[in-house]
């Protein structure tokens, strides 16, 4: 259970910076005093916020049952690479050979600052 929160997180994360990224492109535009209606029908904003909330009650969750340094690399580092991959296949963004080496590389970190050595 432990692990499904801390996944959920990730998830969660990854697709509010998705939304919120969906929200700043046209024909939507960025919410602004001066044009508040513009904000109320911006949905992709709101669900990203919402989601964002929802990130960090789950963030929260998983601190309950694993240990700070384990959550917070793993949760930050798997939603980076999320938000990598998805840019991709969502937005066409170019993904290079240096976004899967630096993928890696962070997968690679997180293994080692969370594998317990006996």
């Amino acid at each position: 259970m432990k692990w499904i929160l801390l996944i959920a997180g990730i998830l969660t994360n990854a697709s509010a910076s998705v939304l919120v990224k969906m929200a700043m492109l046209p024909p939507r535009r960025f919410p602004s005093l001066s044009d508040p209606m513009t904000a109320l029908t911006n949905w992709p904003f709101w669900l990203g916020l919402f989601l964002y909330g929802a990130a960090f009650l789950l963030y929260a969750a998983a601190l309950a049952k694993l240990p700070l340094n384990v959550v917070h690399p793993v949760l930050t580092s798997g939603a980076v690479a999320t938000v990598a991959l998805l840019s991709v296949l969502i937005f066409r963004e170019p993904f290079h050979w240096t976004t899967a080496g630096g993928i890696f590389f962070v997968i690679v970190g997180v293994v080692l600052i969370t594998v317990k050595v006996s």
